[in-house]
């Protein structure tokens, strides 16, 4: 896949969650900074049940916004044949009829050992069932990993055959990257890269071949420098860019152009450009 030289710099931001009370005032002026900061599209996760009517409706209302779904592990006790078959439902529906949104994943799902909000067991039951959708619906998994590695690769090895996807907002070493990437999974980095004390991301930025990188906000959380402690929106993707054009020490126009092909490829995403 090549982008065309006439696209300047694009970028997605594969990973925010629009539909939060923090972006109720200005949620259009959100999206338009968004474009304006060269953004093609925009990965809006809507992690439990409750979410899933207002994500889509998103997705209506801009363009460039598009719907993922899914069952967060912190509410994974939400999972059951009912949410699941609901889930199932909405991932088919959103693809049929003219004027049709397609889900382009199925998450964020995984495991969270830092909040242990929901029992582990269930987290696991929860992720196996929607690996398992996602393989039958043939779409991407976004995976939450929080204190949870080697718990994710066993699950994974066991249940993730023929399933594809993103480690989203990344934390861990170089060894678990390498794994979740021969699994079939891209590593995408957030706003922590920009750190200045961040060395375990620092390393990731620098080692992790272009090929298997993606960038993400995970806004309104984990805002990256110069605005850290403000809350984050999509168009501060820039600076996770420019983090990590600045630990290859490479250009930025370099990691914008790269991971907006992985995020293309991997999302099926064909935003308002041809390539």
């Amino acid at each position: 896949m090549k982008l065309p030289d006439s696209v300047k710099d694009p970028l997605i931001d594969t990973h925010a969650h629009l539909g939060m009370a923090q972006f109720e005032l200005d949620r259009d002026e959100v999206v338009a900074r968004a474009a304006e900061a060269s953004l093609v599209a925009i990965i809006n996760v809507g992690f439990e049940p409750p979410d899933w009517e207002g994500t889509m409706a998103l997705s209506r209302r801009y363009p460039m916004v598009h719907p993922a779904i899914g069952i967060h592990p912190n509410s994974s006790d939400q999972a059951n044949p009912q949410t699941l078959g609901e889930l199932a439902e909405r991932c088919v529906a959103a693809g049929e009829g003219p004027d049709a949104l397609r889900v382009v994943a199925l998450g964020e799902t995984g495991l969270d050992f830092y909040r242990d909000y929901v029992p582990r067991d269930v987290q696991r039951a929860a992720f196996r069932a929607q690996l398992d959708l996602a393989r039958q619906l043939d779409l991407p998994v976004i995976i939450h990993n929080r204190d949870a590695h080697a718990d994710v690769l066993e699950v994974l090895r066991r249940d993730g055959a023929g399933t594809r996807g993103v480690m989203h907002s990344f934390d861990g070493d170089l060894d678990f990257a390498m794994d979740c990437i021969e699994l079939g999974y891209l590593i995408s980095l957030a706003g922590p890269v920009s750190f200045r004390n961040a060395s375990d991301k620092h390393v990731i930025a620098r080692s992790v071949p272009l090929e298997h990188l993606l960038v993400e906000t995970d806004c309104p959380f984990l805002t990256p420098e110069p605005f850290r402690g403000r809350r984050n929106e999509p168009q501060y993707v820039q600076f996770t860019a420019r983090a990590i054009a600045r630990e290859r020490n490479i250009e930025e126009a370099e990691v914008r152009r790269a991971t907006t092909m992985n995020a293309c490829s991997l999302f099926g995403l064909r935003p308002s450009f041809e390539y």
